[in-house]
């Protein structure tokens, strides 16, 4: 079966939250920072707005919570240039109370306070007490910031919360925004001679290192430049331990040793500095997560919510040819959910909440004369509900051209060389694998049945 459904009428939602969330004790309410922030995009929204009359509005949460007003943040959406909307929570807390290690971030969405769109939830964010000031081992890796990890850097004038400014990307341009704030990939890497570019390398970022911060979403990146620790508006220049979670930070440009990336006035600007550092020359660095959930309603599932989101997190095939299988795992599945190779559906089998298992179309449904084909075929790979609801991933499934002969060369070759007895032989060969091939289909058809 087909699901055709036009890629431009999607509705996407990005959450953007901190690895780790420090504990607030007592009366205290130590605020997530930087702040959870949502983003929600696609022309999707609006044709479901005018379907059903309302305007979006969020609330968010941690998840065992009570869903108390006291627990929950109401989000606010403003509407942005681009046309996406943004709203971020800015009072979220844990308390001394939640004995838990790890928790997640809890978004419900609503039309107009009424019609649910769904739950969606954030990544594990670890609970720690304050920054750790000790050297790092392998034992507390998760607190360590890795090479092409993701990162956001904010820097707080004298201590205090009202003077936080977080480094972003506007139009291109790096600027120091009270508000919102940007994903940043960090790489560690050795800088070339020759050509001034990057050479990646892997593992832990340590103090000393050359790095380069790269904009998640436009790919706008910073010069390379080198990681010092802080140390009372010191940098420390002999340091070489690995960088950790809320560290304090300043980033020196290698091409000119005294300068150091800054702040001022909102603005990102080069400071000239030997050691001693002013305030907007230091930065707090912490791992984030990018979380994003896209999907294709069709007016037959307008009116239900999109939740539980399924969530793919890896892939296996088993077999070839006519009978290749392919596993997959995750989360919240269920046996309403089909795979999408494309818009074609595929016969899909239902194992558990977080295992399912299909049939790979043959590739002749994409092409024909496959057999002579030598290109490459790549397809998005989705999840469509029973009602029509298609679920984005961000996976996709390629076809490889076969690079023996295809069976009628196969059958001429075989009479030029050994003569009419090896076209024999192939054309047994093929039917052997024909009977195979529909034994098997049987046997699966059978399995799913049962």
């Amino acid at each position: 079966r087909e699901s055709k459904r036009e890629a431009h009428a999607d509705q996407s939602i990005t959450i953007l939250h901190a690895k780790v969330a420090q504990k607030s004790y007592g009366s205290e309410k130590r605020f997530f920072c930087p702040p959870p922030c949502v983003y929600i995009s696609g022309h999707g929204w609006r044709v479901m707005q005018d379907h059903l009359k309302g305007e979006i509005c969020g609330y968010m949460c941690l998840d065992s919570s009570s869903h108390s007003q006291a627990d929950t943040f109401k989000l606010l959406f403003d509407e942005q240039p681009n046309s996406r909307l943004f709203a971020c929570a800015k009072s979220l807390f844990i308390s001394d109370q939640d004995k838990r290690k790890h928790f997640c971030l809890l978004l419900r969405l609503f039309l107009g306070n009424q019609q649910e769109v769904g739950s969606f939830q954030s990544r594990m964010i670890k609970v720690i007490s304050k920054p750790s000031q000790k050297r790092q081992s392998m034992k507390n890796a998760d607190l360590c910031i890795s090479s092409c990890s993701k990162v956001a850097l904010f820097n707080r004038l004298r201590s205090q919360t009202v003077s936080t400014r977080y480094l972003s990307v506007d139009s291109g341009a790096f600027i120091a925004s009270a508000r919102q704030w940007t994903a940043f990939t960090i790489t560690m890497g050795k800088c070339r001679s020759d050509q001034g570019g990057l050479v990646l390398s892997e593992g832990f970022i340590c103090y000393g290192s050359v790095v380069q911060l790269v904009c998640t979403e436009s790919g706008v990146a910073l010069p390379p430049m080198v990681i010092r620790k802080v140390n009372k508006q010191h940098a420390i220049l002999d340091v070489d331990e690995p960088v950790s979670q809320l560290h304090k930070c300043a980033f020196q440009f290698r091409d000119n040793p005294n300068a150091y990336l800054c702040l001022s006035n909102d603005t990102i600007i080069q400071d000239s500095s030997k050691v001693v550092l002013n305030d907007g020359s230091c930065w707090t660095i912490i791992g984030v997560e990018v979380v994003e959930f896209t999907f294709n309603r069709g007016l037959a599932s307008i009116q239900t919510p999109v939740s539980p989101f399924p969530v793919i997190t890896g892939l296996g095939v088993n077999g070839g040819g006519h009978v290749a299988m392919l596993e997959i795992h995750g989360e919240n599945f269920s046996p309403h959910l089909k795979m999408l190779f494309g818009n074609n559906e595929a016969e899909t089998m239902f194992k558990s909440p977080k295992s399912m298992l299909c049939v790979i179309p043959d590739v002749s449904v994409y092409s024909d004369s496959w057999r002579c084909l030598r290109r490459i075929i790549t397809l998005p790979l989705s999840l469509v509900r029973s009602d029509g609801l298609i679920y984005r991933t961000s996976y996709s499934f390629t076809y490889s051209p076969e690079l023996h002969l295809p069976p009628s060369a196969r059958g001429a070759t075989a009479g030029r060389e050994g003569g009419a007895d090896r076209g024999q032989e192939d054309e047994e060969d093929i039917l052997l694998e024909k009977i195979h091939q529909e034994f098997t289909r049987t046997n699966f058809h059978l399995f799913m049945q049962s």
